[in-house]
């Protein structure tokens, strides 16, 4: 496969992602309706029957040519736009047998059943309610928008996150040879980090995991009589003691690597010696060396343990899920990360210094054992609310980050406006950076043709050039289409110079030396807001990423601190407040969600009628 293509300037992505991005307060409720309506309505993993018809309906009624049931339940949405790259955006569906307890007024109270068949509570705990929101609104934007990038755009909604194993399900359905190869895939996820703040990391930013069943057979007897048994119960708590020394032991302190038994299972009553046991394991670790020690030392104790005790039987034990270490492409990594910092400036998009022992399966759209495998980038989207954020214990961003609700927490709670605005923002630019395009398709000028409608895909008239309160300039007085491209060399990037046709900005360094990663008025905890934060290179548009204020507070709030960030003049609008204050002490606060939940279907309309998609997918349908 050819290498690539080259990211295109970042402030030239984000141009493109401004003009795109003027569209957002027409779309935001809408997509709002949407995360709330799935926030509701979660389902679990290889369930997602319902999710999957919101995203292929709105898909439909954007122009997209929409395929469903790949893998299962998955959902493929393709956007051709003349010549140019094919950039894949992705996110997962499902949700977790979790029951919620966020209080909130559109908590789930869904039940379903699990896998081996008992009824469980479910909640979208992880953050893929957003991700799916995100994604759909992505796509409604770049279709409406098509005179500002050419290229490729395929959206692939992925069931069995949770499970590890739907991102390879859709590949072994045949995702890219029956809709072509991306030469890029962009992915993102919602994190601990405050509300609005963009991470990134090259090479490793999620590590690899697996988890495994254990079965022990011994021989069960009455209570009384232990003697005459083998007890598997005995066996299996030796195992559990045995395991806690295999990391601090076996592996080398400068690795990183967990082991826990998270499940263990016996008997039926006090009295009764039972016949078997049951464990279920999960390792993680950052490399697959460590994984397969990790494995190794999990066969050998379990057997010998049960040796030990006399078991007639060999014990069972079997891998049933497994994903391998999250690899960001350090190229693309810093191309997107650079669009990024141009559009929401420096205070808002830091570098992870370490890895997190999370785990994906985003990794398998990679095809990491091919032999020229897929570029891609992921990152993370905060969505603490920055009053908990505020008040959680700790002095360091890490050390908050493990005092408030995280993945996977009954209690995890985005705040949802700037969380959903963030993202919506950080999928948009990304992809701009690969298909955002000065010579975009000539036809995407033109009307479409009837069999894929293009216009609003939701009542009301397209917003005028006008509809940004700031108009079609920039600071410096420059058309926002009309600009001409950065000149000079990438390194002579001066952060008062005029933020379209100013020189492209030195790409962010991802190196794993030890570096001030979290110098960062979004994060420090103890630190005051910056005099002079980072200036955002996307002035005319950070109104639409982060909310609006009233018109005459901006601009008096302007005249005072012309020199200062956009961004910092648009911390009201994330924070929910009325007034915008002086630059305040310390990290924003507001509530854990900015107002009532939308009232009314998450979709204004059904979709138009149109022929039924290709696939034998009935049974995927509401």
């Amino acid at each position: 496969m050819e290498t690539v293509p080259h990211a295109v300037d970042p402030n030239r992505a984000a141009q493109h992602g401004s003009v795109v991005m003027r569209l957002l307060d027409e779309l935001f409720p809408l997509v709002e309706g949407v995360y709330v309506d799935l926030h509701k309505n979660p389902e679990l993993s290889h369930s997602e029957q319902r999710t999957a018809s919101v995203v292929a309906e709105w898909l439909n009624r954007t122009g997209y040519e929409v395929h469903r049931g790949v893998g299962g339940t998955g959902v493929v949405g393709i956007l051709r736009n003349g010549p140019g790259p094919t950039v894949m955006l992705r996110a997962d569906m499902d949700a977790l047998p979790l029951e919620e307890k966020t209080g909130l007024p559109y908590a789930s109270t869904a039940r379903a059943e699990g896998p081996d068949g008992a009824e469980v509570p479910v909640m979208h705990a992880c953050g893929h309610d957003a991700h799916t929101a995100c994604l759909i609104g992505v796509a409604d934007l770049l279709s409406e928008t098509r005179e500002e990038w050419a290229g490729t755009i395929m959206i692939v909604a992925q069931p069995g996150e949770e499970s590890l194993d739907g991102a390879q399900g859709m590949i072994d359905d045949g995702l890219y040879d029956r809709f072509g190869r991306p030469d890029v895939i962009l992915g993102q996820h919602l994190g601990p980090q405050p509300a609005g703040l963009i991470s990134h990391r090259a090479g490793i930013i999620l590590g690899a995991a697996s988890a495994y069943r254990v079965r022990i057979f011994g021989e069960g007897g009455h209570a009384s009589q232990p003697h005459t048994t083998v007890d598997p119960v005995l066996i299996a708590a030796n195992i559990v003691t045995r395991l806690q020394g295999v990391v601090s032991r076996e592996i080398s302190p400068s690795e990183m690597a967990v082991l826990t038994v998270g499940r263990i299972q016996a008997g039926t009553k006090a009295n009764i010696i039972p016949d078997e046991a049951y464990l279920e394991i999960s390792t993680r670790a950052l490399n697959e060396n460590v994984s397969d020690q990790l494995e190794q030392a999990i066969e050998r104790i379990v057997r010998a343990e049960a040796a030990a005790s006399g078991a007639s039987r060999e014990p069972e034990v079997e891998r049933f899920q497994s994903s391998g270490v999250t690899h960001n492409d350090p190229a693309s990594t810093a191309d997107v990360a650079a669009a990024h910092h141009a559009y929401f400036g420096g205070d808002y998009v830091i570098h992870l210094p370490d890895p997190s022992p999370a785990t994906e399966d985003f990794c398998r759209f990679g095809l990491p054992e091919d032999p020229q495998p897929i570029p891609y980038v992921f990152w993370f989207v905060g969505a603490t609310p920055h009053d908990v954020w505020d008040s959680a214990p700790g002095d360091t961003p890490y050390e908050k980050m493990g005092n408030v609700p995280s993945n996977h927490s009954p209690y995890f709670s985005p705040d949802r406006e700037p969380t959903l605005r963030a993202g919506l923002a950080a999928l948009t630019i990304a992809a701009l950076s690969y298909v955002g395009s000065d010579n975009p398709n000539p036809a995407a000028l033109a009307p479409a043709p009837s069999a894929a409608p293009v216009g609003s895909a939701f009542p009301g008239p397209a917003p005028t050039d006008t509809a940004d309160p700031r108009g079609n300039t920039d600071p410096g007085g420059h058309s926002a289409r009309t600009a001409t491209p950065s000149e000079g060399p990438a390194n002579s990037f001066d952060p008062l110079s005029d933020p379209l046709t100013g020189p492209r900005p030195a790409e962010p360094s991802f190196s794993d030396e030890a570096n001030d990663a979290y110098d960062s008025a979004f994060l420090a905890a103890s630190s005051a807001w910056p005099e002079e934060p980072g200036k955002s290179t996307h002035d005319t548009d950070m109104q639409s990423v982060m909310g609006r204020q009233d018109q005459e507070i901006r601009d008096e709030w302007r005249s005072e601190k012309a020199e200062e960030s956009t961004l910092s003049t648009d911390m009201a609008a994330i924070m929910d407040e009325d007034e915008v204050p002086a630059p305040p002490p310390g990290p924003p606060a507001g509530p854990a969600f900015g107002g009532p939940p939308p009232m009314g279907s998450a979709h204004s309309a059904p979709p138009p009628p149109g022929p039924d998609d290709d696939l034998p997918d009935a049974q995927y349908r509401l």
